[in-house]
């Protein structure tokens, strides 16, 4: 049997519209990187060894005087309360720096900061370690979910649910998309979904590094052999020819605690965790923010498509993302990562400094497929993204197209319903809940939260991940 054809041809054979969740009809891109890279300036492409390290200078110089203003100033003012307020503003406002110092660290691993490959590694390895991620280890990951973004069968980073998946995750492994409990869901309340949130912006990073969480399942691989931190030669991420590079990444994530280890016993424990560990917290929020919601963000929205193997190009999946706008704080502290994501999808090698201009050139070349929200404030989006945005399935009447859009068994007014898997039968008009439908496929109703806990070892945000092919980061 011939294999599918691998491009926009599948797709278009079918006789189906595209549906995002929004209810507007979704085209398939058809411009090419040849197109886009002719586009962009000449000058867009070339990093600036001084301009860069000003860049770090600054950021430490910035952290520097944070540090020396709090511990200077913040004791002498009267009142606890003011005290209080004062620390809280300077831990995140810190964070802001912190993560700033790890976007560019960010910068390193694409080999945007310089030329110089040895000058990449070194200035990432020193500025991620002091964030205690391992460079290596990360850059060689992260180049795998810029080679397939978009991409549901080989994506590493934010591969949303399918319907099925996120019906298991949420009700255990033996509910069915097509059982009748669950044609309609209610919505989780706002207390538990703000509850899924705060976990989800504090420890999703970190539980990406260590465990995979939100990662590619690997054909159900566990243990050590999915954390960032492991060097064995079964390791589900990295050849054997790349494990001393994690073994160094691994050395500096340790030179980092020892030293944070020896500030504490020098300074005080309780000085060490407020300068620097709830900064450093925040910056989990932010790259939960840059990994997780800055990155959830750009890759997690009502209009954005997903593609199978069959249909996936890498332009069509490079430009599966949007850009948008936190203000300040994103032109100044975060390099402009957030107004940029689409150019840095495209280009990873183009330095944040040069991007903002090669996105106005882009822009002419993709028209209506660049997506850009920044009107929607940056919470607001995070919110009813991460309510919304449940799963991934085929347009009703497009099956087989192999483009997926986001969905959700609620089915609000002015949202694309999902598919009619029920054949026809009837809910009627009640909405089953969490409780109904686990009655309905498991003995008791504490299966929920084991079913939960058991599937949060490898997920923590409700819109997941998986992972692809196209060299866009420094080689190693």
């Amino acid at each position: 049997m011939a294999p599918p054809k691998p491009t926009q041809d599948l797709a278009q054979a079918n006789q189906g519209k595209h549906l995002d969740l929004n209810g507007n009809e979704f085209e398939l891109p058809t411009f090419t990187m040849k197109e886009i890279h002719d586009a962009i300036p000449a000058h867009c492409f070339k990093p600036s060894i001084l301009r860069s390290m000003a860049y770090v200078v600054r950021d430490y110089f910035y952290l520097s005087t944070l540090i020396y203003l709090a511990v200077t100033y913040i004791p002498l003012l009267p009142s606890p309360y003011l005290r209080f307020a004062a620390w809280t503003a300077y831990t995140v406002v810190q964070g802001f720096v912190f993560t700033g110092i790890w976007i560019l660290a960010h910068e390193c691993g694409h080999g945007a900061f310089s030329k110089s490959k040895k000058l990449n590694w070194t200035m990432g390895l020193i500025m991620h370690s002091f964030l205690l991620v391992p460079f290596h280890s990360w850059r060689l990951s992260h180049s795998q979910h810029h080679k397939a973004t978009g991409n549901i069968e080989k994506d590493t980073a934010f591969v949303p649910h399918s319907r099925e998946s996120w019906l298991q995750r949420n009700f255990g492994k033996k509910a069915q998309v097509n059982m009748i409990e669950f044609a309609e869901l209610a919505e989780d309340s706002p207390i538990s979904a703000l509850w899924h949130d705060l976990v989800h912006q504090l420890f999703g990073w970190p539980g990406y590094l260590l465990f995979n969480l939100t990662g590619q399942e690997y054909n159900g691989a566990k243990g050590a052999k999915i954390s960032h931190f492991y060097f064995g030669e079964d390791s589900v991420f990295y050849k054997k020819n790349e494990l001393p590079l994690i073994i160094l990444s691994d050395i500096g994530v340790a030179v980092m605690i020892a030293a944070l280890v020896v500030a504490g016993q020098m300074f005080g424990s309780w000085n060490v965790i407020v300068l620097w560990g709830v900064p450093w917290l925040w910056v989990n929020n932010w790259i939960d923010l840059q990994i997780v919601a800055i990155t959830f963000l750009q890759h997690t929205d009502g209009s954005m498509p997903h593609y199978d193997n069959r249909t996936w190009t890498f332009a069509r999946g490079a430009t599966a993302t949007i850009d948008r706008d936190l203000g300040f704080i994103d032109t100044h502290l975060f390099h402009d990562i957030i107004g940029t994501h689409v150019c840095h999808h495209l280009i990873s090698t183009i330095p944040f400094y040069h991007a903002g201009e090669a996105s106005i050139h882009i822009k002419r070349v993709m028209g209506k497929h660049y997506k850009a929200d920044v009107d929607t404030p940056f919470w607001t989006a995070f919110w009813r993204n991460q309510r919304a945005c449940k799963f991934v399935e085929e347009t009703e009447g497009a099956e087989g197209s192999g483009v997926y859009m986001y969905r959700n068994l609620f089915n609000r007014e002015g949202e694309t319903k999902a598919q009619n898997l029920c054949g026809n039968k009837s809910v009627g008009d009640k909405k089953v809940g969490v409780e109904e439908g686990l009655k309905a496929v498991l003995p008791v109703a504490t299966a929920m939260s084991s079913a939960r806990n058991l599937d949060a070892r490898r997920r923590l945000s409700q819109s997941a991940q998986l992972r692809g092919s196209l060299p866009l980061m420094a080689e190693s």
